[in-house]
């Protein structure tokens, strides 16, 4: 069905029609072969709260920004390659649910849909692009994905010394590898991680020391249990301002 849509003219129109939508500052989605799968809204755990985003699944690659004017304005757009990407059910927990983590090399969320079936959808025609994707070029699944951030609210205190309290003067920091919330003193040091960016980022101690030691394995962090282990946000509770992720701390 994919090649039947690729030079369609409903294809053609559709894609230009989500091009419009993101105006100026999107970048340009018409390409020979590429085909929108499908669309629609899905709630991003951010690094403060669960912020609504609007999403478009394409053929070969996965689009999403934030809302200005539902189906006619969006901006902040995210392009991201369906070869690169790995996808994990979440298990539903309080106002958190039909989940799942979209895992790539240089950045890893959690989103919910509005239902089980949405949910299930979304993940058989992910999975489904991303395996064809990968028949077509032979190339293997990637196994190199970074660190899904642990939301601001589930630290108190450092994740890392399990002594400093946050407050508004001693603020949050994220550590690039492992995803942990860590105060200040924890995370001093920087490493360079080519696929996340082109400089060295933030790192708490304890994945500095593994990463210098080359004990890099032993720094992954499996992030899937913790947002089994989520407070109970309110979904409800979102707003279109950037991505909180996208900061830097």
């Amino acid at each position: 069905m994919v090649d039947r849509l690729a030079n369609s003219e409903a294809n053609t129109r559709r894609i230009s029609i989500v091009e419009n939508c993101f105006g100026a500052a999107g970048q340009p989605l018409t390409i020979p072969g590429r085909v929108l799968i499908g669309e629609g809204v899905l709630t991003k755990l951010c690094r403060k709260k669960p912020k609504a985003r609007q999403f478009f699944l394409f053929n070969d690659i996965l689009v999403y920004g934030n809302i200005v004017i539902q189906k006619k304005k969006y901006n902040k757009q995210h392009i991201i390659p369906l070869e690169n990407v790995t996808i994990d059910s979440i298990q539903d927990e309080g106002d958190l649910r039909n989940g799942w983590l979209i895992k790539t090399p240089t950045k890893s969320f959690a989103v919910y849909a509005a239902t089980a079936t949405e949910k299930s959808e979304w993940m058989n025609h992910i999975n489904k692009c991303v395996s064809d994707l990968l028949s077509k070029s032979g190339k293997t699944p990637s196994n190199d994905h970074a660190a899904v951030w642990v939301p601001d609210s589930e630290a108190t205190v450092c994740m890392r010394c399990q002594k400093a309290k946050f407050t508004p003067v001693n603020r949050r920091h994220h550590c690039r590898k492992c995803g942990f919330v860590v105060c200040g003193p924890c995370s001093e040091k920087r490493f360079l991680l080519p696929s996340q960016s082109s400089k060295p980022v933030r790192i708490c101690d304890f994945c500095y020391d593994l990463l210098s030691t080359g004990e890099m394995t032993a720094c992954q962090s499996a992030r899937s249990d913790s947002y089994n282990q989520s407070p109970k946000s309110s979904l409800n509770d979102v707003s279109d301002d950037d991505d909180d992720e996208d900061s830097s701390d």
